[in-house]
């Protein structure tokens, strides 16, 4: 792959921290949905977060079937409509691949910008089958999720690229 000028060039991702990450985002979304906020419509998904992020960098490792599992064990935690999640995280990671390309030539900021959509687009899927469901509607504060998660992109970036920034043995004759 081409790299634009001055991008560093990063070392090959653990698939331990991989797993272990998305775990963490998984256990993090369901103590917000057990007690923080409840399940306000207006809380940021980071577990889809991660799932956009590893599938964009790593789409080899991270795919539409680890979306798919993910997806089912939130809506097995939240107890809302089987598949629900899974076809929203599906999706969502779908796009992700299919954009993963374009998307790392941007910076960081502009990025979170490409990936707005996304979010979107996953909870309007996730919105329309639960209103298909005979579920209420959850009020217009379900605009605000994905501004966060987008919000959340760099910082997410900064803290996922880190590991994959460092030399494995730093010398002064290896600038990497």
């Amino acid at each position: 792959m081409i790299m634009r000028p001055g991008q560093q060039l990063l070392l090959p991702a653990n698939p331990v921290f991989i797993g272990a990450s998305l775990v963490l985002a998984l256990l993090i979304n369901m103590a917000e949905n057990i007690g923080l906020w409840g399940r306000a419509p207006w809380v940021p998904d980071l577990l889809a977060v991660l799932l956009v992020f590893w599938s964009v960098h790593q789409p080899q490792r991270v795919a539409i079937g680890t979306a798919f599992v993910f997806g089912l064990c939130m809506d097995v935690h939240q107890t809302s409509l089987l598949g629900q999640h899974a076809l929203g995280y599906s999706v969502l990671s779908f796009l992700a691949i299919a954009m993963h390309r374009r998307l790392l030539w941007f910076t960081v900021p502009s990025q979170a910008m490409q990936v707005l959509p996304l979010f979107g687009v996953a909870h309007l899927i996730e919105l329309l089958l639960r209103m298909a469901g005979g579920g209420t509607f959850p009020g217009w504060s379900l605009l605000v999720a994905p501004l966060l998660e987008s919000a959340l992109w760099p910082l997410v970036s900064i803290v996922l690229l880190a590991p994959q920034r460092m030399a494995p043995d730093p010398d002064k004759t290896r600038p990497l």
